[in-house]
């Protein structure tokens, strides 16, 4: 006797909400093709497919989340998959989320955490959707800072908890081991900028690639315990900022190895952490960082656009970040070909650079942006336009001023050193320049590294019979 298959269960949470949104099936089909549009996913559902559903078909892929997301924008309230009466699904799309609180940032980073440290290749392999930058730029542009990030016992019926009088206040030694629920002190903090200074200087030398995992693992083991431990007003607002720098960061070693569409997802959480931290100028970094991302991948209309809403949105800043600002602007206007916007954002760039003073309060993320920074992006500038004189002018300039930790910096630099010289002609000394870099990046975990040496190799082809090139090859080969 064959077994019947299973019978489906109408999915009468879903019909509910589709009543109370005042939803027609085909309108709620419409609305999930929509919202797959900004997450860069070609969706074809109809009022056929909201009829299976409500028949009790389970959709597949990311498309409970999306359901869900439909709703909680119809509705004002945050609702997930299960609340609809769908299977939950593991979704990739809920990286680019833009978490309604902050209990919700950290269940979704920390989800981003666990599956990255568990070494899934498939995460590595998302796409970078230019689309899937809309929502959370503009979340976090009309966003306000979260009311309370504090949790626990810290503080109970509006009143600050004192300890008992007469006990001894000696303090009790902490445990090697985190968990949930621990209370985070100042020096968790501190401890937690330590690494990240660690793992920035082992980016910059050695590539993205060299101690990836191990941060990935650090956050996992070591951030989310914290995140959900206990902790006031103050203090949580200071381990947000912290996890939200890990995570930027995290982004960046992902971007470094070409893993994108997980880079875009870390930089995504990142700039929610930031809002829990009350921090407007880090999430202001955090938008410029995603635009030097849509740079390299050749979007320069995303780019500008993430630049300007970082402007619009950071307030008043200090002249160190209003002339990073700009500077990663121009970046977006150069690879539009965009000479008047490009050469006025590098003017703005390079006159907020000249008010800044040494006194000035520079937030530690910003101080790596100093003359040879800004030269640096002069050159890149100028040699996507084309202009490659002042490329060349600019790029020597920021090799000279740039200090050797900046090994990856100095690499590309020299790139766009090899290619202005091209440019104007200068055969033998571009390869020069080029075997240099190729030699530098052959010593670095770094796919941009080699996709930057690769790009001069591109430029080289017209003159591939050329003795130069031919020597430059020879070398290149010599290096494995």
């Amino acid at each position: 006797m064959t077994e019947r298959p299973p019978q489906r269960i109408p999915n009468r949470q879903l019909a509910a909400l589709i009543a109370e949104a005042g939803f027609s099936n085909a309108g709620l089909a419409r609305r999930v093709d929509q919202l797959g549009l900004e997450h860069g996913l070609d969706l074809r559902y109809d009022k056929t497919s909201v009829t299976r559903w409500l028949r009790g078909q389970q959709p597949r892929g990311t498309t409970p989340a999306l359901i869900a997301e439909v709703f909680t924008r119809r509705l004002g309230r945050r609702l997930s998959a299960q609340d609809l009466g769908l299977d939950a699904c593991a979704p990739v799309y809920a990286g680019l989320e833009f978490a309604a609180t902050p209990e919700e940032a950290v269940d979704i980073v920390s989800g981003l955490w666990r599956k990255d440290s568990g070494s899934h290749v498939e995460l590595r392999k998302i796409a970078f959707t230019p689309a899937g930058l809309v929502v959370p730029s503009r979340d976090w542009l009309i966003g306000r800072a979260d009311e309370r990030v504090s949790r626990g016992e810290a503080v109970q019926n509006g009143t600050i908890r004192v300890p008992q009088q007469g006990r001894a206040s000696v303090p009790r030694q902490r445990g090697t081991e985190r968990g949930p629920g621990q209370k985070v002190s100042g020096g968790d903090i501190a401890a937690l900028r330590s690494v990240g200074e660690l793992f920035r200087s082992l980016d910059n030398a050695y590539g993205g690639g060299h101690a990836r995992q191990a941060l990935v693992r650090y956050l996992e083991h070591e951030a989310e315990p914290m995140l959900r431990g206990t902790y006031g007003e103050v203090t949580g607002r200071r381990l947000f900022a912290a996890a939200a720098d890990l995570t930027r960061l995290a982004g960046w070693t992902s971007y470094d190895i070409a893993a994108h569409g997980l880079a875009q997802r870390y930089f995504v959480q990142a700039l929610r952490l930031s809002q829990a931290a009350g921090d407007r100028a880090y999430g202001s970094y955090v938008l410029v960082t995603m635009s030097r991302q849509a740079v390299y991948l050749g979007h320069g209309r995303e780019a500008v656009q993430l630049t300007r809403v970082a402007q619009q949105g950071v307030g008043s800043a200090p002249p160190v970040v209003q002339a990073l600002l700009h500077a990663v602007e121009a970046r977006g206007h150069g690879v539009l070909g965009e000479v008047r916007a490009c050469t006025a954002a590098l003017v703005r760039a390079e006159r907020a650079l000249e008010t800044a003073r040494p006194g000035d309060d520079v937030p530690h993320w910003a101080r790596f942006f100093d003359e040879a920074q800004l030269a640096d992006e002069f050159g890149h500038c100028h040699r996507d336009l084309q202009q490659y004189r002042s490329a060349v002018q600019h790029a020597e300039r920021s090799l000279q001023l740039r200090a050797p930790a900046y090994a990856r910096s100095r690499l590309f630099c020299r790139v766009v050193l090899a290619s202005a010289r091209l440019g104007l002609g200068e055969l033998d000394q571009a390869c020069a320049l080029g075997a240099e870099a190729a030699l530098q990046a052959s010593e670095m975990r770094s796919a941009r590294a080699v996709e930057y040496v690769r790009e001069f190799e591109r430029r080289l082809e017209p003159y591939r019979d050329a003795a130069a090139v031919r020597n430059y090859r020879d070398r290149v080969a010599a290096l494995g």
